[in-house]
């Protein structure tokens, strides 16, 4: 007679294998990317409220593989933004093997199992939530589960955190108390950052001439979401967005 509580003990083994196998790495797409345009699948602002509702984690994240994406963002936290983990696993499913950030407010080790057990590659921690030893902890935690850890910064104030370390440095454009957004800002901090430091710009990216300047400054990922996820077609405006860098 087969042995039901074996197959169950075999098949946890299994996903256990999976959770902690090497993800897909983030800093490398950007560093081996032409444009290194992270999309991200955004379906609520808290400042705009509901961009895309009925957008789809089985379609709009492979359209952003299949039209040039370096790698992926999806937002996984649901009252504000309405997002959920099963978008992740939903992407992956449809079959997107790009680098995935696990976009949440990450302040709890429990946040990194969800991140990596639904298939993303790299976390979101962002400096403005966390103290500078709890940041160090959850990078430390991130890497044991094999995953990369994007550190979000967004003043002098904040750049301190640099020194822990990180896969990636990332300067957030948007103010997250008043939500006002300013590209200036990852130009005025971008030669505070170490020099080794894989930069990526976030929030209020609209026009492609903006990410070849921000590429002369030293930057190698652009996290863009709302500029694509607010038209018809998402993949085709990203495809659109990539060809105008170019001319």
């Amino acid at each position: 007679m087969k042995d039901i509580l074996q197959d169950i003990i075999k098949t946890k083994r299994e996903e256990l294998e999976r959770m902690h196998q090497k993800k897909v790495s983030l800093r490398e797409a950007l560093l081996q990317s032409d444009y290194g345009i992270i999309a991200e699948f955004k379906r609520r602002s808290p400042s705009k409220g509901w961009i895309k509702e009925d957008g789809r984690a089985d379609i709009i994240p492979l359209s952003y593989q299949q039209n040039g994406a370096a790698a992926l963002s999806i937002l996984t936290d649901k009252h504000y933004f309405g997002g959920h983990d099963d978008f992740i696993r939903t992407a992956r499913s449809s079959g997107v093997t790009l680098p995935i950030l696990y976009k949440n407010f990450v302040i709890d080790e429990m946040q990194l199992y969800e991140a990596a057990l639904c298939g993303a590659s790299a976390i979101l921690l962002i400096a403005a939530c966390l103290t500078k030893e709890q940041c160090a902890t959850l990078i430390k935690k991130a890497h044991e589960l094999g995953l990369e850890v994007l550190l979000e910064m967004h003043d002098e104030r904040e750049l301190e955190y640099a020194e822990l370390n990180p896969d990636l440095c990332g300067i957030n454009n948007r103010n997250l108390g008043s939500f006002v957004t300013n590209v200036e800002n990852s130009f005025h901090l971008a030669e505070r950052l170490p020099k080794d430091a894989v930069k990526v710009s976030e929030s209020g990216i609209s026009n492609p001439a903006t990410v070849r300047q921000l590429r002369q400054a030293g930057f190698r990922g652009f996290l863009i979401g709302e500029t694509f996820m607010k038209t018809p077609n998402p993949g085709q405006a990203l495809k659109e967005f990539i060809e105008a860098i170019t001319t």
